[in-house]
């Protein structure tokens, strides 16, 4: 089977890893806390403490393995040494929406890492998708449900 790469910057990696530690250690200690006083209140068969803590620590374990799996399957992107020529997958893109004359700033990331509220987009999106591989001055056409936006590449640059 081939490797599933995860691909993620250094400051996503860090994250990925600080959720997986807190999960581990603060969160699964409150769980088991939960467990415990839902126990206590006894007839586990119509105990709603004790099936709703019982669900969360399935999601929780869940959430745990997926953590590991991508963890270990995870290649970093070092911004430091991206050409700046072309973008790929950790540059920081400066564009122009040219309908709207409007200046917006992404950095292409993995899919792990997306955000849009923190202008992170994913290189498997439709923007990032076309963005790959484009350099500056290039005119990107993206198809949305409104219909195709049109960007001017006018930057590529890193962290």
């Amino acid at each position: 089977m081939a490797k599933e790469e995860v691909i993620v910057t250094k400051e996503g990696l860090t994250k990925l890893e600080d959720e997986l530690r807190d999960l581990k250690t603060v969160k699964r200690k409150e769980l088991a806390e939960r467990l415990k006083l839902a126990i206590s209140y006894g007839d586990l068969k119509e105990n709603s403490e004790y099936h709703s803590a019982k669900d969360d620590q399935s999601f929780m374990e869940t959430r745990i393995k997926i953590l590991e799996k991508m963890i270990t399957k995870a290649t970093v992107i070092d911004a430091g040494s991206l050409d700046l020529s072309i973008v790929s997958v950790g540059s920081i893109v400066v564009l122009n929406d040219i309908e709207f004359s409007e200046k917006i700033e992404y950095q292409i990331v993995g899919p792990s890492e997306a955000d849009v509220l923190e202008n992170k987009i994913s290189y498997e999106s439709p923007l990032g998708k076309e963005l790959i591989g484009k350099k500056v001055g290039s005119i990107i056409n993206v198809t949305a449900p409104v219909g195709v936006i049109k960007y001017e590449l006018l930057e590529i640059k890193s962290l």
